[in-house]
């Protein structure tokens, strides 16, 4: 088996309130405890790959590690044209679309 990558983990704030928040790349021995301050105003919540969302109350903590066991991925060429590919196709980076009155002009 061939890999091509780093082991480490991407820790992507979704949606920060501050701009001081940027991705962190960890590395793989790294364990991550986020906690919700005891004097919170209020819950958090916590949603995994956009599924159910879940609660987290003042004091509550999600801890995140690394597994053990990767998680294979197929690719049909190499892994940086599968990825940009489906960036390109999936989200339209980098297209144009026609506008109405776009076209050849009669003189």
């Amino acid at each position: 088996m061939k890999w091509d990558g780093v082991p480490g983990i991407l820790f992507t704030p979704i949606c920060p309130h501050s701009l001081s928040f940027r991705p962190l790349i960890l590395p793989e021995y790294v364990t991550l405890r986020i906690q919700v301050a005891l004097n919170s105003r209020g819950p958090a919540w916590v949603s995994f790959d956009g599924k159910d969302r879940k609660q987290l109350s003042q004091g509550d903590a999600l801890v995140c590690s690394m597994s053990t066991w990767p998680v294979p991925t197929a690719c049909r060429g190499d892994s940086t044209n599968d990825f940009l590919h489906s960036i390109h196709e999936g989200l339209h980076w980098n297209l144009r679309k026609t506008q109405s009155g776009d076209g050849p002009r009669d003189s």
